[in-house]
């Protein structure tokens, strides 16, 4: 029996040319969209789904990205300090407890399959899903990814 869908593959290590001249100077998967950046997004529908491993796939000078992701205790220091303890716990819980998130450099950009391809030794065999950061789609249900979890795991229960 499949194993159930428990990592999801980010690949974010583009230039992000569509969006130019925005993305000149920021990353395209860190432009915000109403109050959080579109990466958030995408991570937030992965987690919904059940999805508890977070791989994203990088390319150089993207550390922001991993930043994002990472605690910033002088921020949430600060803010706690100011009595901003609402922000504070937005900041401290941008990914959820039990979520890990894993960080793959591609070290040369070839285009979206070898992007997916440089995350297949922390993938393995595993089932995994791969969400563009760029594709924002919002359907106020539980969300693409947790539907297409759920179409797989019917398919491989008929299967059987």
């Amino acid at each position: 029996m499949v194993n159930k869908v428990r990592k999801a593959v980010f690949p974010v290590a583009g230039f992000g040319a569509w969006f130019l001249p925005a993305t000149k100077a920021m990353l395209k998967e860190l432009l915000p969209t109403v109050d959080k950046p579109l990466i958030q997004y995408a991570a937030d529908e992965a987690i919904a789904a059940g999805i508890d491993t977070l791989m994203f796939v990088i390319g150089r000078n993207m550390h922001a990205i991993e930043d994002h992701f990472d605690a910033n205790n002088e921020l949430e220091f600060m803010l706690r300090a100011k009595g901003k303890d609402a922000q504070a716990d937005m900041v401290r819980n941008i990914i959820p407890e039990g979520v890990d998130c894993i960080f793959v450099r591609q070290a040369e950009q070839l285009g979206l399959g070898h992007a997916v391809l440089c995350a297949e030794s922390e993938v393995g065999s595993d089932p995994f899903a791969v969400l563009l950061a760029d594709d924002l789609i919002n359907d106020h249900g539980s969300g693409v990814i947790a539907d297409l979890v759920t179409a797989l795991e019917k398919q491989v229960s008929c299967s059987y």
